[in-house]
């Protein structure tokens, strides 16, 4: 690879595992293992006097110093109370996070050989404004140039089309990982990825199947003992219960029983755990992804779609035996469980494999016809003729196959996550959310609307810019929560009902940018939603710079 084409890797950020990728030579993902020689790192962080641990060991150290050991950060992205206190030093969630980001990177520079600076992130689909920011965050604390953040379905979805499928399909992608649920509708072509919809439970995950393991342990403690202690106020044991849930988890994907051992308080309980009873107490954890997956089927037929070919299943957790089962009764196909724990990292780094050869692509257009390359980035469209001999240069020169070069031109279309309005006041004088964006909407979108001023000689207009899990066009603001403000400076005098034209535009990532325009005089504001929920200003600077000389063990 020359100096000019800059690698771009791929990382899958999980709840509960992350793991880092990169497009080999032969243009092939290949995830790279970690110092321990594993494939998937636990995303787990010890903060183990004044060292950082990462993975296996911060994992196991969860048993001996529970106050130590952050787990499930994932679930705190983007949440503006979480703050983990060590050493008299407060850590938001991106912090934490960028020491997992940075301990496999690490690990796969140190077996490549090669520094690792640009990246393409994962998070799920079900994402929102802060949540999406906060992982960028991550990423740029980590000292990354963080090239794009990608939704985790539409990453199982390129790498499921460049290994299994040749022909055009509409693939329903049930992801369902250690802490978060996507279930997405795709539809996958030999030029194009366009997602179609997607839904989910960033707060639904394999945690959760745990959890109930743990609560029914619990009650046979409490059974066998005679004893109504609330145990899992010990840390100690309520770390011992996870890590013995997860394992067993684990055991009962393979065979139909499982013996733990419960110990608290001098007292050891022996319970046997059978896949029946499991499968008994999550029974509604499963239909809640059933009834997600039939909300999202029923958004995708208001677009066309009524119904699909292929259902894969990725994710850890869909390696329980019940999932594959249950989603086969309910819609009549079998599922493909598709490379569970590496489809999300491969998927981001052929993701990333193509931005940088389009990269390449675009330089050699520009220079070939005297454009500037600032000009050709985006949608622009090249004819044939410039893409042909483009990417025959860029083949030569890099020692790629031409087809594999012209495939980095094939278009990944997403969609919205959520919607995207104002506070407003309806004819009965009421405040609603007025949706400007519409959830399941094809990103990147621009859309406008035009509102009015309420009274006479308003001096001002406060835009309060609201986020929402609904597709209705107009909701109760207790259905929506406030992710940014912006006001606008009105003229003096201006009769009521003077309009005032707000446009949205929300790019590929899934960052909101605002415009608003006052018709009589012109005036306009714009915002960026830069979200007070996620680390910025001196905060960002003081944690980037504790990364600088950070080494994450």
């Amino acid at each position: 690879m020359s100096d000019q084409m800059k690698r771009i890797f791929g990382i899958d950020l999980g709840t509960t595992y992350t793991s880092i990728a990169y497009v080999d030579e032969f243009g092939k993902a290949v995830v790279v293992p970690n110092a321990e020689n594993q494939r998937v790192t636990p995303s787990v962080v010890f903060f183990d006097g004044g060292n950082i641990v990462v993975g296996d060991v911060a994992k196991e150290s969860s048993k001996i110093y529970p106050n130590e050991v952050v787990s499930f950060i994932k679930r705190s992205m983007g949440e503006p109370d979480f703050l983990f206190s060590y050493d008299g030093k407060s850590y938001r969630a991106e912090e934490i996070s960028s020491y997992i980001l940075r301990k496999v990177a690490q690990d796969a520079e140190q077996s490549l050989g090669s520094k690792i600076t640009d990246v393409v992130i994962t998070c799920p689909a079900y994402f929102g404004i802060n949540e999406r920011e906060a992982t960028r965050m991550a990423g740029e604390i980590a000292g990354f140039n963080v090239r794009q953040i990608i939704n985790e379905p539409t990453a199982a979805a390129i790498a499921y089309g460049t290994v299994a499928i040749s022909d055009k399909r509409v693939v329903m992608v049930y992801d369902l990982g250690g802490g978060t649920f996507d279930i997405t509708l795709i539809d996958i072509q030999p030029d194009a990825i366009q997602v179609i919809c997607t839904g989910g439970d960033h707060n639904l995950g394999g945690k959760d199947w745990d959890d109930r393991i743990v609560a029914h342990l619990v009650q046979e403690f409490q059974s066998q003992t005679s004893s109504d202690e609330e145990i899992l106020e010990d840390p100690d044991t309520c770390q011992d219960l996870q890590l013995s849930a997860e394992k067993s988890k684990k055991v009962l994907s393979q065979r139909e029983k499982t013996p733990i051992s419960i110990t608290h308080g001098g007292e050891r309980v022996k319970v046997e755990l059978l896949r029946s009873k499991f499968e008994e107490i999550t029974s509604d954890l499963l239909e809640r992804t059933i009834h997600l997956t039939h909300e999202m089927l029923e958004e995708a037929k208001k677009k066309g779609y009524n119904s699909f070919d292929e259902i894969i299943l990725v994710g850890g957790s869909t390696r329980m035996p019940q999932v594959a089962t249950r989603i086969q009764k309910e819609f009549g196909k079998e599922p493909k469980i598709f490379d569970p724990d590496e489809a999300v990292a491969k998927g981001a780094a052929i993701f990333g494999w193509k931005l940088s050869l389009n990269d390449g692509l675009v330089r050699r257009i520009a220079a070939k016809t005297n454009r500037n390359v600032e000009d050709l980035q985006g949608d622009v469209e090249f004819s044939a003729q410039e893409v042909e001999a483009a990417a025959q240069e860029l083949a030569d020169e890099e020692g790629y196959t031409l087809p594999s070069v012209k495939s980095s031109l094939v278009k990944v279309k997403d969609v919205s996550s959520k919607s995207f309005g104002i506070v407003v006041n309806n004819s009965q004088n009421e405040e609603i959310v007025y949706s400007v964006i519409l959830r399941n909407t094809g990103v990147p979108v621009e859309a406008a609307k035009r509102f009015f001023t309420a009274v006479d000689d308003q001096e001002t207009v406060l835009i309060r810019i609201m986020e929402a899990e609904t597709s209705e066009k107009s909701i109760p603001p207790e259905y929506a929560i406030e992710i940014g403000t912006a006001v606008m400076r009105l003229p003096s005098g201006l009769p009521s009902d003077t309009p005032v034209d707000i446009t949205f535009s929300l790019n590929k990532e899934g960052r909101l940018k605002i415009k608003a325009v006052e018709s009589t005089e012109g005036r306009q504001v714009d915002a960026a939603i830069e979200t007070a929920a996620v680390i910025q200003g001196e905060e960002l600077a003081a944690a980037k710079m504790r990364s600088q000389g950070l080494v994450v063990y």
